[in-house]
């Protein structure tokens, strides 16, 4: 099966006419999320159950990992490794239980390169979640060179991790290729970050409404939808996820590669309440 949405369900104010948009609402038009506020923060049970509640029995949740596991920060104040471990998996605990949760994502920076330290971590990332589905992203081009390429496949298809399908800019000697290989034949991932050249590399205060700043056209959509479809053909689940939404641009992109892929959900949220 494949499954399409976007990154966050609160910020695609268009499918409703407002600028905003719920969970509920967001489950009428696509079955499955990308979370990222638990990168930023530790969930809490009552906020995961809420989730729940919210969207029918076929959708399912990608969550990102604490930065503080992919490098990019510290723990949460107070709290030990293992102790943030240990919240966090009883947090997402229902959502397991519940069958939603599509996999865990485990976003690296650019800075994370291709080194025996940065390999010998990944392989710790997984042992601290040996029983979850793990997807890895990785941003530098160093990991896909040729003299190492074949020995990272190869480390994710033993460990049971799925390398992410990442689409970028295609113009700058800093991003990845996509890459259409799949490393765990029960899931893959593919998330879609648009192709802003100039925007990606952006700094300062306004980096992140640049770096994804791109409306993806109908060229480009048909391209990536016969990606998805080789790529599906390797996983028994694919999800691909639009990240492009800097401009609101991702949950239109995301509907034109359902209808690209003919794709028929049936079970999403009704989009009115039934009287009776």
């Amino acid at each position: 099966m494949i499954r399409i949405g976007c990154t966050t369900f609160s910020e695609h104010g268009r499918l409703v006419d407002r600028k905003s948009s719920k969970l509920f609402e967001y489950a009428r038009y696509f079955p499955i999320v990308e979370l990222d506020t638990t990168y930023h923060f530790l969930p809490k049970e009552k906020d995961v159950r809420n989730w729940l509640t919210q969207v029918p029995d076929n959708f399912r949740f990608v969550l990102k990992v604490h930065q503080s596991i992919t490098t990019q920060g510290a723990l949460p104040e107070g709290m030990t490794l293992e102790e943030s471990l240990q919240r966090f998996k009883e947090a997402i605990a229902p959502m397991v239980e519940a069958g939603k949760l599509f996999c865990l994502l485990a976003q690296f920076p650019n800075q994370f390169k291709c080194t025996k330290q940065h390999v010998a971590y990944l392989g710790q990332v997984r042992n601290w979640f040996p029983e979850y589905p793990l997807a890895i992203e990785l941003r530098d081009q160093s990991w896909y060179q040729p003299a190492v390429y074949s020995s990272m496949i190869d480390f994710m298809k033993e460990r049971q991790l799925s390398l992410v399908v990442v689409d970028q800019p295609k113009r700058l000697s800093t991003t990845i290729p996509l890459d259409l290989t799949v490393t765990n034949p029960a899931f893959a991932l593919c998330r879609l970050h648009g192709r802003n050249d100039s925007g990606w590399t952006a700094t300062g205060p306004e980096a992140k409404n640049l770096r994804t700043l791109y409306r993806y056209n109908e060229k480009e959509i048909n391209e990536l939808s016969t990606a998805v479809r080789s790529v599906a053909e390797h996983a028994q689940e694919t999800a691909v996820i639009f990240n492009n939404n800097a401009g609101r641009d991702a949950a239109d992109n995301a509907r034109a590669m359902i209808s690209q892929l003919q794709l028929n959900y049936e079970a999403l949220n009704p989009n009115q309440l039934a009287l009776f």
